[in-house]
């Protein structure tokens, strides 16, 4: 017996960490620093390690009233009802809970390409189609609502990434408006704002408070620094948000992150200063790298370097692991993660000296 035909499925390869490269070059894990993944340098907040050991011994425990309290507090944060916010197991759990809620068989999805690749994953996982709008590296990779309506051909899902992972590029909200206003009343807009705290634009979840085919996606795994215990959230418009229960796993979102979730919330601080030390990073890349950088409003920079696999291999060998951009389909680009102003300095130094 085997599974189902699998063949259009896609592999999501994640960033490699520092624990695998030291291994496979038989060296010593302290001899490298990761900017691959787009993590937090800074770690999480020392409220949410406190919440973590705290809870350890309750594990025993389905999350029930942790799972209330963090929707609650979301809820809040936003100014939705509690209905309206749905906990996942990271953003991407989120995308699996709207294409089932969306997407009846051989319905299709509009996605940026570059992009993110879960957002075709989780459509084919639920029997869906997968259509693309390009950003384009000649326009450097600006987004617009003319990019994605000109793409557009009465797709169920609309994908919005701002700011867009790997190019740092981000969508206006008026933009974003305009892209619901003009696409066909059973679409529903998804903007993935899994970078939103680096960035200066509006969230869209003001236009989740006003329509009905507008849903925001967000993340802990950032700028929170939650990456390891995977918490995310969608929030959705009110008039179907009890579909939540219809489409979730149960308890989608553990104790442990709950009670994470919910101690970084009420250490606000942290994040200001992870985002802080996020712009400073990417203006000293932007400065001093010998190659291209491309304007960015996330935690990472994009940089063409003309061959991607060459220079992340080289820059590997010498301790930097980043990220070669070759399976977002761009093979001349590497990602740098902003990292602490000393990791920062010697992923600009480490690449300098390679591309020389």
């Amino acid at each position: 017996m085997k599974p189902r035909d699998l063949s259009a499925h896609a592999e999501y390869r994640a960033g490699r960490g520092i624990e695998e490269v030291a291994r496979e070059l038989g060296r010593d894990p302290s001899e490298f620093v990761k900017l691959a993944s787009n993590e937090n340098p800074l770690g999480p907040s020392p409220a949410a390690v406190e919440a973590i050991r705290d809870v350890a011994e309750e594990v025993h425990h389905y999350p029930t009233a942790a799972h209330a309290d963090l929707t609650e507090a979301l809820a809040e944060k936003w100014g939705v009802d509690d209905e309206q916010v749905w906990l996942s197991p990271g953003a991407d759990g989120a995308f699996d809970y709207l294409s089932r809620a969306m997407l009846a068989p051989q319905d299709r999805i509009l996605a940026p390409e570059p992009g993110f690749a879960y957002y075709a994953m989780s459509a084919r996982y639920h029997h869906g189609g997968v259509e693309t709008y390009t950003l384009r590296k000649s326009e450097a990779f600006a987004q617009s609502p003319e990019k994605v309506l000109d793409a557009y051909d009465g797709e169920r899902i609309v994908f919005v990434t701002t700011p867009h992972n790997p190019t740092g590029s981000t969508c206006s909200l008026d933009g974003i408006e305009r892209i619901a206003e003009e696409t066909d009343e059973e679409t529903l807009v998804v903007v993935d704002e899994a970078y939103a705290e680096f960035a200066s634009t509006e969230s869209a979840v003001a236009l989740v408070r006003e329509r009905d085919d507008v849903a925001v996606t967000r993340t802990f795994s950032k700028a929170y620094g939650l990456a390891g215990v995977r918490l995310g959230y969608a929030v959705v418009p009110e008039a179907w948000a009890d579909a939540y229960a219809r489409v979730s796993t149960p308890f989608a979102a553990s104790e442990v992150a709950c009670r994470a979730g919910l101690a970084a919330l009420s250490e606000p601080g942290h994040v200001e200063r992870t985002v802080e030390l996020t712009r400073e990073s990417r203006a000293y890349i932007a400065e001093h790298a010998d190659a291209r950088a491309f304007d960015s409003e996330g935690n990472f920079v994009l940089l063409d370097v003309g061959d991607a696999t060459r220079v992340a291999e080289a820059m590997k060998q010498d301790g930097v692991i980043v990220r070669d951009c070759s399976s977002f389909g761009l093979p001349e680009c590497i990602r740098i993660t902003c990292g602490t102003a000393a990791e920062t300095e010697q992923a600009v130094e480490t690449l300098n000296e390679v591309l020389e």
